[in-house]
């Protein structure tokens, strides 16, 4: 699965694939579910995928639009879980938002449970389980939002995940259409139409899950939040790079460095918090693939295993070494548990 998994997971901008399509047709019926399974990983999330036959026909289409990863596949019924497992992987850093277009699929997240009909939307929190049932073929159109920028924290956004927004009314009336629309058009767009499009629907998905929540939703998408998304992108891409410094940024986009803290600090963080875990969830990543610590650290803009070390302890509380190890012996209980049954 590695190579699979290579090749198609990443959410850099810079890197990832305009219009991939994966489709179980390109392997023999036999390997139908195991390679859907795959592609469900690298491309959103992992999940445990079940059906009643042991092949599986399903399609998927992944664009990157801006901020946004838009994910539309067409399957056959079956039931995905978000099991605990694969919530303790760490790779639960964005927010589902799925359009549901064809077929229905009953959801439960959160200890509460609904059903989406065509039309509808529906919140998934990665960082919690969550089980769908898809009693007929479907069609779900998926959005994958960085979750800072939806402007609510976990909490928050736990408490609108699994309710369905019916389209009758309100910002799910607008934004229903909207997001359809786009996850069929996404490729037709580039350059600064993209990134416009992508901008406003992350703050029409912000003003919505404000609207759930209770509160007025923000003036988005607004200047500042447009500015901070730039900024932010303009981060990722320079991410390895050791000069990457609050007056590099702030000059690159034209402003002061002291209104570039003002924008970080609406966001409940730092310009450098930002960066440094951004760079952390790289270093984990690539210490898990066996690269040598000195050279993920020198490559991820620390300037050796010292520093890595230190920062690495202050956001998660155990050193690399540590780390390390208690995530390769759980791996390991988890394929000896796979094997086993």
């Amino acid at each position: 699965m590695s190579a699979f998994y290579d090749s198609f997971t990443g959410n850099d901008p810079t890197t990832r694939r305009r219009g991939q399509v994966l489709s179980t047709s390109s392997v023999p019926a036999g390997e139908s579910l195991e390679f859907w399974h795959d592609a469900v990983l690298a491309t959103l999330v992992g999940m445990d995928i079940a059906t009643e036959s042991g092949t599986y026909d399903a399609t998927m289409r992944t664009d990157g639009l801006g901020e946004l990863q838009i994910t539309t596949v067409d399957c056959d019924p079956g039931e995905v879980h978000r099991a605990p497992r694969f919530v303790a992987r760490g790779d639960g850093g964005q927010v589902l938002v799925a359009v549901q277009s064809s077929g229905t699929a009953q959801v439960e997240q959160d200890g509460r449970y609904t059903e989406l009909r065509p039309g509808d939307l529906a919140f998934f929190e990665t960082v919690r389980p969550f089980r769908t049932r898809f009693p007929q073929r479907f069609q779900l159109k998926i959005f994958a939002v960085p979750r800072c920028l939806l402007g609510q924290p976990e909490a928050a956004l736990g408490r609108i995940t699994a309710r369905a927004l019916r389209p009758v009314g309100g910002l799910a009336a607008l934004l229903s259409p909207f997001m359809s629309r786009l996850a069929d058009t996404s490729e037709s767009y580039s350059g600064p139409v993209a990134e416009r499009l992508a901008e406003s629907a992350v703050g029409l998905l912000a003003a919505t899950a404000a609207q759930q929540l209770g509160e007025e939703p923000a003036d988005l998408p607004g200047a500042d939040r447009v500015l901070l998304l730039r900024i932010q992108r303009f981060i990722r891409w320079h991410l390895a790079e050791p000069g990457l410094t609050p007056a590099v940024i702030a000059r690159a986009h034209g402003i002061s460095a002291r209104y570039l803290h003002r924008l970080f600090e609406r966001e409940g963080t730092t310009v450098g918090r930002w960066i440094r875990g951004l760079r952390l969830q790289e270093c984990r990543r690539e210490l898990t693939g066996a690269a040598s610590m000195g050279s993920v650290a020198r490559r991820w803009g620390f300037s050796g295993t010292a520093h890595l070390g230190r920062a690495f302890r202050r956001e998660y509380g155990v050193s690399p070494t540590d780390w390390l190890r208690d995530e390769r012996a759980r791996r390991f209980a988890e394929e000896d548990w796979c094997r086993a049954t």
